[in-house]
């Protein structure tokens, strides 16, 4: 008789976005007269239309793709040379990075590559994770076998280093005691929209290079930093390239989330004694990936255009502001909340001591706005709560108005 991998019994409860959509499509199934007034700050979605660059090229691609001369099959394992080239030159060369283009793996997105990466490392490794946490890192490891056991009275996983990243500290983890294999970062941070100067980043790299670990470092926000002295890529750092892997995103920075494109970067100096893991990667990559599709990838590359970064840029700066008007507005009412300077996410504390998921059934009863309690991205996000910016900016005003009705 088959047998199934049981490491995925060890999971508690469903995706936590899986869990939101669940509890509000019940919510507007008991209150159907509330169903169109609710507003939505919570899964990371953008909202905003493609950009016109974008647009335009995917348009171009497609009539590429009518015509026997220009069509083109399966992508090439590592992505077409033009969308490498142009990312090489304009995310690491652009910023004093030297990133051969072999070093660049186009893929479906980041969330895909952050939990396949694990297939090129041994089982027996332990991993390092901040706590709160995006939380496809731990759940991916513990469908790997790799996280252990789970603990429902600390909600947490045997074989996980748990960093946590809280008030006291500024939502910044600190080196761990205990010595991990594989380390994952993510600046600026997905929940909590922290981030850390450059200096720190750089003991990070230092750090794994004395321990022998591996950084999994997740950049998928870096297009919305906005002060100088944060990294926007962890190659950045001295070093770096032989302790690093960075997951990169057309998502958030272009509103791909619909359509699907992100990469990853694996230097070929990042070594397991003789063996370079850009080599297992791409082994990995040919084996069990098809390639992102052509038209998808002629519309990243457009992203890189003059006309395409200061569109993107045009639709980062709506969401920035977006961020900036729940910010102020959560502090003119009391609210303790921090990010939004460089992130879209804000990380607000729950009033009167309530539990994450009280406050969030609270505002979603009272306001009928969906955020996401912070107690899905690990046991330090107890207490706190997520909003993003991705929504439009007259939702964003009245959900904002909304919330500060309840102070």
């Amino acid at each position: 008789m088959f047998k199934i991998n049981d490491n995925y019994l060890k999971l508690p409860g469903s995706y936590l976005f899986s869990t939101i959509a669940k509890k509000v499509a019940a919510y507007k199934e008991a209150n159907p007269e509330k169903k169109d007034q609710i507003i939505s700050l919570g899964i990371g979605d953008v909202t905003l239309p493609l950009a016109p660059a974008v647009i335009a090229r995917l348009h171009s691609a497609v009539d590429e793709m009518a015509v026997k001369e220009t069509f083109k099959g399966y992508a090439p394992d590592l992505g077409y040379e033009f969308l490498r080239s142009a990312i090489a030159q304009h995310d690491y060369k652009a910023r004093g990075v030297d990133i051969a283009i072999d070093e660049i793996f186009i893929s479906d997105g980041a969330k895909s590559d952050s939990g396949n990466i694990g297939d090129i490392f041994s089982v027996d490794n332990r991993i390092a994770v901040c706590d709160p946490v995006y939380p496809v890192y731990v759940d991916t490891n513990v469908m790997a076998g790799r996280a252990g056991d789970y603990n429902p009275a600390t909600e947490r996983f045997s074989n996980v280093i748990y960093m946590p990243c809280t008030e006291e500290n500024g939502f910044a983890p600190e080196l761990p005691e205990e010595t991990p294999d594989i380390i994952y970062l993510c600046f600026p941070n997905n929940p909590t929209g922290a981030t850390i100067p450059k200096t720190e980043l750089q003991k990070w790299v230092d750090y794994a290079l004395e321990k022998g670990a591996v950084i999994i470092y997740d950049a998928a926000y870096e297009a919305y930093i906005s002060e100088d002295n944060v990294a926007h890529t962890i190659y950045e750092c001295d070093g770096a390239d032989r302790c690093a892997i960075e997951l990169r995103s057309f998502s958030k920075n272009a509103g791909f989330t619909g359509t699907r494109l992100g990469f990853t970067v694996i230097p070929k100096a990042l070594k397991c004694g003789d063996v370079t893991l850009n080599s297992l990667w791409a082994r990995r990559h040919g084996t069990k990936f098809n390639g992102a599709p052509y038209i998808i990838q002629q519309a990243g590359a457009a992203v890189y255009t003059p006309e395409g970064q200061a569109q993107t840029q045009e639709q980062i700066a709506y969401y920035m502001n977006n961020a900036k008007i729940i910010r102020e507005g959560l502090a003119a009412a009391g609210f303790s909340a921090s990010g939004g300077v460089n992130a879209p996410y804000i990380w607000l504390k729950t009033p009167d001591k309530m539990t994450s998921w009280e406050f969030f059934d609270y505002l979603l009863d009272k306001a009928n706005v969906v955020g996401t309690p912070g107690s899905g991205f690990g046991p330090s996000g107890e207490g706190y709560f997520r909003l993003t910016s991705f929504g439009s900016y007259e939702n964003t005003l009245e959900a904002v108005e909304r919330i500060k009705k309840l102070k």
